[in-house]
């Protein structure tokens, strides 16, 4: 099997993703009540932290020395 690199950045905006569209099923289903205007906040929120992650992990990256 393949192996692929760990991406937190892609993590993060996936929880996101998922947390709102499990507020949303929850709300149809009437279990829960989502207040509209914190789940459309959610989606960019959830992006502005993905690429703050993929930033420090870029920068972390480029500044580590190299296996010789």
């Amino acid at each position: 099997m393949k192996h692929h690199p760990f991406e937190p950045a892609r993590l993060i905006s996936g929880v996101a993703a998922l947390s709102v569209g499990a507020g949303y099923g929850l709300d149809a289903v009437g279990i829960w009540h989502a207040p509209g205007p914190w789940l459309l906040l959610a989606v960019p929120a959830g992006l502005f932290l993905s690429g703050i992650t993929a930033a420090v992990r870029a920068a972390a990256r480029y500044r580590r020395p190299e296996d010789t």
